[in-house]
């Protein structure tokens, strides 16, 4: 029996609508083409600290330098982070960039999903946190001197617990949704 020409219609407007849902995904490059002009700012901010770092290491005390040292890991670590949107979300949310085989394909790549990326990128923030705690105990003396210091403190430590708890659910998550599809049985009911 041949298809009447509704039917026809219908499944070539469902094809249609399917294609540009689909075609969508490419809306986010120029979100990532951002992120790699932000990675850049990051670039000139940490070559202007190092230049103020070397051009003034032989006045600073030793806490000045290990706040300055610290503030240049903190770059670090957030272009870490972009590095890891960037190539990780493009890899995974709109297209393949074909990396197979190359010498500098990041490791992490390789096996790199959207669970995989939200557990990386939770680390990424707790070590981004965990700098900037570190630098907050450093100068401790100086925070509490402000207005509600000790209150800014107290709330430095409470969200760096709260990104190492969230880190930690997201991994165990991510744990229990890698096991074998057995297990899996608990999250589809």
């Amino acid at each position: 029996m041949p298809e009447s020409p509704e039917l026809i219609h219908d499944r070539r407007r469902h094809r249609t609508l399917g294609s540009l849902i689909f075609l969508s995904r490419w809306l986010q490059a120029p979100l990532y083409f951002g992120l790699i002009l932000a990675q850049g700012v990051y670039v000139f901010k940490f070559f202007q600290e190092l230049i103020h770092l070397i051009s003034d290491a032989g006045t600073m005390k030793e806490a000045q330098i290990m706040l300055l040292v610290l503030g240049l890991i903190d770059v670090v670590m957030i272009a870490n982070l972009l590095i890891m949107v960037i190539i990780g979300g493009y890899e995974t949310f709109v297209s393949r960039l074909h990396l197979e085989g190359h010498p500098d394909q990041p490791e992490w790549l390789s096996h790199v999903n959207a669970g995989v990326l939200k557990v990386k990128l939770a680390t990424a923030l707790i070590g981004i946190s965990s700098i900037h705690l570190l630098k907050t105990f450093i100068d401790v003396e100086k925070m509490l001197a402000q207005p509600n210091g000790s209150t800014a403190v107290m709330w430095q430590v409470i969200l760096h617990m709260v990104f190492v708890l969230s880190a930690v659910f997201l991994a165990w998550i991510e744990r229990l949704l890698a096991r074998p599809t057995a297990h899996k049985a608990v999250f589809s009911t």
